[in-house]
């Protein structure tokens, strides 16, 4: 046993915020007197010594308090009582009973209560063990009993670091789990304070050492500076994990050798497979006798509960082991020559007639001592499809380790990259495409770095990264330069350059391209370049194809086609088909990409909890794949739903996260989104001074204008937010201007909502005496239309507009039919405009109970609107603007609002309705 009387702490322990307030919550009680025991459990690595010396060190700053500390040695745990007599040669002074007495004559379970408990009679004793597992059995029964028992009064607190807590059984338990990413990450900068690390590099460290804080740092500890700044290539495996595979693997060490034969055969067995699946119990069992076991031996290892002492566990056919590091540490403890023989001999058992060829090449590529040029073509060739993209891009590594020639190496590095991308794991993508190193892959490499970036990345770095790549793939690999020239497309629509979109939309060869793609190419150039009837055509061929496709970058490309038509229910048909065809054959990474235009067609039709339903699924997986560019646009799409269903911190949240992701990537579109769902939301409370201030950059000419394609749906809101904040006179030339734009547009669209739109623009801009006669025009297009919520926003300014005009009761009847169609689709902050409006038209509507006593609940709902104004901020005139009434019934109410409510500021008002 070791001993410790002087216990070093880190400088801080990343990640582990719960489980120091649990240590300190046990070391107040203490403190105040009462006992009490915690067993922490963890495999090697995940900090339990660091949170034992935690306690320690909290204990001595705390009271000065004594403390009994000893970690345990593997070699002493045939000695009864050794751990105990360790523990207590840590006493900072004399005992009643001498430790070598302990040594000899041991000491009962009730003998050591009654010593700890004298220990700690004077001050409070903490007693720390560490690697408890690792005690001799008679210690471990004894200080289990004790801990069992030391409550209320006792002045005794006990904390065991253990691997299990089978032996302290009744113990209060605190498992550790691996670190969270922003707990590791904040430890690998902690770690490389010194010097600089390269994101990939970054990433493949976070990657290996998957959440175990002992493991980065072995990891960074023996790597060089040059290797940690991306400068020199990594070596592969990664050094410095020895240590904590050591630890994982040393209590397999006492299992009979035919066990650890099982265990070896699993986990070479995983090598095949895809990450997390596990070992086929069938190929194990196949597998067993030819490594000399017996089918009892198989028997009772496998399938019996406590056959490998929990190192492996079994389920549904599979076979796991306990934790991934353990896998890699039986692996690791293996002698090289036993680990490829057991390599060798499964790659014999999977080799047969009409057994896929990929599992038994990658055991053989794992058995190989070197470098094999024709075991890595073979490895090559297999890694196609119907094969998963991850099994492929590991067959492709492998194959890519074996190769003898650099260009051929660097290639099948670039190619397993590329597969790793489309299963959605960008990180391992990342590792691999840095092995490529400085030699040619003969476009490649180039190819999945722009990918990557139009994914993760400035949209504008992926667009000259991808036409590159379609510069040196084109001689040979038609397929992706395809898929480079739409990637470079698609990168300047996310960017607003229509310019460069169709720069790379006509690079891509019709030769090249089939029937299908060749019109959608000419249809899209068609449109951008002003040839509108010609572009609608050929895009409708698209149309007309779709339902009989099945690949889901055509399917999508079809829904792109709906949308710039503006036939929006096609573009929900083709978007649900494309997300149908991902989820059925993939790639994982296009998820995200099919749900966000799934779900902005089904904005663009109106049907808003749908939308938000997809788009909270994209947004997951496109966390889950490393895409934050498609996350981005998901917030926007989000922010927009937000807009109509509320509330507004919702959207307000949505829309900042999808700025902050657009700025730094130059993602206009979901910034125009952003910005335009930001706007809505002002003019749902009531804020058209501020929704008019955000949309006129958008929808005007100029260095800020919105984007191209979508900047047109917010000229709506603008207009109506220009009018209602009283500044059409002071905007005309801006309002009609982008009323005449927006009138060219709905010539050109098949959208069905927007001639309504466009109706609704021209009342909200006509004369009082013909304004009545628009909206009556625009009520009538919204009949054909379909679709609650544009039609209630008409039906609600159509209200609005005769209330202001005091011809409140025939306000009444539209404002009536557009709170019933807001609260029909749930747009819940709309209905609350509505109820407002029909209020101040002198009907009674009831208000929601908000769960507490509304301080306006005894103010006429004219007094209800102004004070909300008031509070928000507005001045007397501005609140006059807004309601169409003169400034001085503004200050009449207001006088009688702080007299009803017992206010006498505009500040205590504003506090009063901010409970």
């Amino acid at each position: 046993m070791t001993p410790s009387t002087t216990v070093h702490s880190p400088l801080r322990l990343y990640g582990r915020s719960v489980e120091l307030a649990v240590i300190k919550t046990l070391l107040r009680r203490l403190w105040q007197g009462d006992g009490g025991a915690l067993v922490l459990t963890s495999p090697p690595g995940l900090g339990r010594t660091a949170l034992l010396r935690e306690a320690v060190t909290g204990h001595r700053d705390g009271r000065d308090g004594p403390v009994l500390y000893a970690t345990a040695a593997p070699a002493e745990q045939r000695l009864p009582y050794s751990g105990l007599h360790a523990l207590f040669c840590s006493a900072p002074g004399p005992l009643p009973v001498a430790p070598d007495r302990i040594l000899r004559s041991g000491i009962t379970p009730g003998g050591l209560i009654g010593l700890l408990k004298d220990m700690g009679a004077r001050r409070p004793l903490l007693v720390c063990v560490d690697d408890a597992h690792d005690w001799d059995p008679d210690s471990r029964a004894a200080l289990g009993f004790a801990a069992r028992r030391l409550g209320a009064g006792s002045r005794v607190a006990v904390v065991i670091g253990a691997a299990d807590a089978t032996s302290f059984a009744g113990v209060p338990v605190l498992r550790l789990g691996p670190l969270d990413g922003e707990a590791s990450a904040a430890l690998l900068d902690r770690l490389t304070a010194a010097g600089e690390v390269d994101p990939v590099v970054r990433g493949e460290l976070l990657r290996e050492a998957a959440g175990n804080p002992r493991l980065l740092a072995g990891l960074v500890g023996r790597l060089a500076p040059d290797q940690l700044a991306g400068r020199t290539a990594l070596p592969y495996p990664l050094p410095g994990a020895e240590g904590v595979l050591d630890a994982h693997a040393a209590p397999l060490d006492g299992l009979p050798p035919e066990t650890r034969t099982l265990l070896l055969l699993a986990a070479a067995a995983e090598e095949h497979e895809p990450e997390g699946a596990g070992a086929d119990t069938a190929l194990l069992l196949r597998a067993g006798p030819r490594a000399g076991l017996t089918t009892a031996q198989l028997d009772r290892i496998l399938l019996a509960p406590a056959g490998t002492a929990g190192a492996l566990r079994h389920a549904g056919g599979r076979v796991h082991f306990s934790h991934p590091l353990l896998r890699r540490a039986v692996l690791h403890r293996a002698p090289p020559g036993r680990r490829r023989a057991v390599h060798d001999l499964l790659a014999a058992v999977l080799t047969g007639p009409g057994a896929p060829p990929l599992p038994a090449l990658v055991q053989r590529a794992c058995a190989a001592p070197g470098p094999d040029a024709t075991l890595a073509g073979q490895l090559e060739a297999a890694a196609v499809a119907p094969r998963p993209h991850a099994e492929r891009s590991a067959a492709l590594a492998h194959a890519a380790a074996l190769s003898t020639d650099d260009i051929r190496r660097a290639a099948r590095f670039a190619a397993a990259a590329d597969h790793a991308r489309l299963a959605g794991d960008t990180g391992r993508a990342r590792a691999l495409l840095a092995r490529t190193g400085v030699h040619p892959a003969g476009g490649g490499a180039p190819y999945v770095r722009g990918m990557l970036a139009l994914g993760d990345g400035p949209a504008a770095d992926a667009r000259e990264s991808l036409l590159a790549a379609a510069v040196l793939l084109a001689p040979h690999d038609p397929r992706r330069t395809l898929e480079a020239l739409f990637g470079a497309a698609e990168a300047a629509w996310d960017l607003g350059d229509a310019i460069a979109y169709l720069d790379a939309m006509t690079r891509i060869p019709v030769t090249a391209a089939d029937r299908a793609t060749a019109q959608y190419r000419a249809g899209m150039c068609a449109v951008l370049g002003g040839r509108t009837d010609r572009g609608h055509a050929l895009l409708r061929c698209c149309l007309d194809r779709a339902d009989r496709a099945e690949d889901p970058g055509e399917l999508l490309r079809a829904a792109a086609a709906a949308l710039v038509l503006g036939e929006v229910d096609a573009a929900c048909r083709a978007g649900a088909r494309a997300l149908a065809a991902v989820r059925t054959r993939g790639p994982d990474a296009l998820l995200p990409r099919a749900l966000e235009r799934l779900a902005y067609a089904e904005l663009r039709v109106g049907r808003h909890a749908r939308a938000r339903a997809h788009a909270l699924e994209g947004l997951h997986a496109a966390r889950r794949t490393g895409q934050p560019n498609a996350a981005t646009h998901l917030h926007a799409v989000l922010a927009l739903a937000a807009s109509v269903e509320g509330p507004a911190d919702v959207c307000a949240a949505h829309a900042d996260a999808a700025l902050a992701g657009a700025g730094p990537h130059g993602l206009t579109q979901a910034a125009t989104l952003a910005t335009w769902a930001v706007a809505r939301a002002d003019l749902a409370a009531g804020r058209p001074g501020e929704a008019a201030a955000r949309l006129g950059p958008l929808v005007r000419p100029g260095p800020r204008t919105g984007h191209f394609a979508t900047r047109l749906l917010a000229v709506p809101c603008y207009v109506e937010a220009v009018v209602l904040s009283g500044r059409a006179a002071a905007d005309s030339v801006g309002l009609d201007r982008a009323v005449a734009e927006f009138a060219l547009w709905t010539a050109r669209t098949t959208d069905p909502q927007v001639p309504a739109q466009l109706a609704r623009c021209h009342a909200l801009l006509a004369p009082p005496e013909e304004a009545a006669a628009r909206y009556e025009e625009a009520l009538s297009h919204h009949d054909r239309a379909g679709g609650d919520f544009e039609r209630a926003r008409t039906q609600l300014l159509h209200g609005q507009s005769l209330r202001r005009r005091r011809r409140p009761r025939e306000a009444r009847g539209p404002l009536r039919d557009a709170l019933v169609a807001f609260e029909r689709c749930s747009a819940r902050v709309w209905a609350d405009r509505a109820g407002g409006e029909l209020r101040a038209a002198g009907e009674a509507v009831d208000v929601p109970d908000q769960g507490g006593r509304d301080p306006m609940a005894g103010l006429t709902p004219q007094q209800q609107r102004i004070a909300r104004c008031v509070a928000e901020g507005a001045t007397n005139r501005e609140v006059a603007v807004r309601l169409s009434v003169s400034p001085r019934t503004v200050d009449h109410h207001l006088r009688n609002v702080f007299a009803a409510l017992g206010v006498r500021s505009r500040t205590e008002l504003a506090r009063l309705l901010d409970r």
